[in-house]
């Protein structure tokens, strides 16, 4: 889900590189999106198939996932209010407590994606999202793109904090182009289109939004279910 949006943001761009940040980033592990192997249901596959974690979902629909690489990724950065850091041992047991007993699969990609992450654990930046994205951004080089993620985080902010978000993008974007890929219930985030959808319509849209000059670019590129087991493309590339 995030992968081929974020790749399709560095085309868009023109960028070869880019620089995660991660916002409501929770463990951070949406931030290893590029280290980890996906399959979908057509045949198509992405990322990395010798990773430990591999991940599966159907595409719903007929077209087809594009299978472009994703470029580099050069910086690691989760923001949240109270960050789980994996190499902790007591922060990855309370990550393992979240899981129903009865799901052994579960529990057993949870431990390989820890283990990845402690590979090269992210910087995880703690407090308020919007404060702190530029202190983020600061910590992508000047020849990477700056990519923010959020995955049902926005819908935990207030509408007024949801606009400053967009405007620290906005902000952002004044010296080089910045990306923001997002997967969020239909109406959440800013400027995405809605498609037409209805709000708590039980699938979420995934946007993909690019700010640089000459102005501001926002698409709705997808929609999910079952927070990305499911998937349907809609962008044409």
């Amino acid at each position: 889900m995030l992968d081929p949006a974020i790749a399709e943001a560095a085309r868009r761009a023109g960028a070869h590189a880019v620089g995660l940040i991660d916002v409501g980033c929770g463990a951070g592990l949406n931030l290893n999106v590029d280290r980890v192997g996906i399959t979908y249901s057509n045949g198509q596959s992405l990322g990395d198939p010798s990773s430990p974690v591999q991940m599966s979902s159907k595409v719903v629909g007929d077209r087809p996932v594009p299978a472009r690489a994703m470029p580099e990724v050069v910086t690691r950065v989760g923001v949240d209010l109270d960050p789980v850091d994996v190499t902790n041992a007591d922060d990855a047991r309370w990550l393992r407590a979240c899981l129903w007993p009865d799901q052994p699969e579960r529990a057993a990609r949870l431990e390989a994606e820890l283990a990845l992450a402690a590979t090269a654990p992210p910087l995880l930046l703690h407090g308020d999202a919007v404060e702190l994205l530029p202190d983020a951004f600061a910590r992508v080089p000047a020849d990477a793109m700056p990519v923010v993620t959020t995955t049902w985080a926005l819908s935990h902010f207030p509408l007024e904090s949801r606009l400053r978000f967009l405007h620290r993008l906005d902000e952002a974007a004044a010296g080089r182009a910045v990306a923001w890929v997002s997967a969020e219930g239909v109406g959440v985030a800013p400027t995405v289109p809605t498609l037409g959808d209805r709000r708590a319509s039980g699938h979420s849209i995934v946007g993909l939004v690019v700010f640089g000059r000459p102005g501001m670019r926002a698409e709705a590129v997808g929609r999910c279910w079952s927070r990305g087991r499911l998937l349907s493309w809609l962008a044409v590339s």
